[in-house]
């Protein structure tokens, strides 16, 4: 599908999953989509699990939801740290209530699970290690590779990026998931 036109903020902090953050990035751009990477602070340099460097082009002081088409929201212990900044718990939540995509995999919805209580009535899944979080905070989690609930988005691990971005890119496109 044709992407062309739509702009999405991919979330970077320190400790983030390589495959989590590359693999939609370059689906995306793949697909016609602007891409960029937001986060604590624009030029800031992040290390994933592994040391693998992502320049964070845009902070969360300067990022707009309203100029965003979607978010993708990574896991590896990223999230615990993108969730201490209220304004990327800001950007997600204005993304969710403007009906945007709002997409997350692994450990990625504990960003969710901070954003304003987007997730109170909502199917959902994650990692399994972070099940009660989800449902604390209001998810219906679901066991599943990807779990579309209109425009949010979420898969459990690395393995399940190509439905994770196969269902992502249909929610931008305005297709059925």
């Amino acid at each position: 599908m044709d992407l062309t036109g739509k702009k999405i903020a991919i979330f970077v902090d320190q400790m983030y999953q390589e495959m989590e953050v590359w693999y939609p990035l370059f689906r995306f751009q793949e697909a016609g989509a602007t891409v960029v990477t937001v986060g604590a602070k624009a030029g800031e340099t992040y290390g994933s699990k592994l040391g693998y460097p992502v320049k964070c082009e845009l902070s969360y002081d300067d990022a707009k939801a309203a100029e965003f088409d979607g978010v993708v929201v990574p896991g590896g212990y990223a999230p615990d740290h993108i969730r201490r900044h209220p304004k990327a718990n800001q950007f997600v939540q204005h993304m969710d209530a403007a009906g945007k995509l709002v997409a997350s995999i692994c450990h990625g919805p504990w960003v969710l699970c901070s954003a304003g209580g987007m997730l109170k009535g909502r199917r959902a899944t994650s990692f399994f290690a972070i099940k009660d979080d989800l449902v604390n905070a209001g998810a219906d989690w679901v066991d599943a590779e990807v779990v579309v609930d209109r425009n949010l988005v979420t898969s459990r691990k690395p393995e399940d990026l190509p439905a994770f971005c196969r269902a992502a890119i249909q929610v931008l496109a305005g297709a059925t998931a």
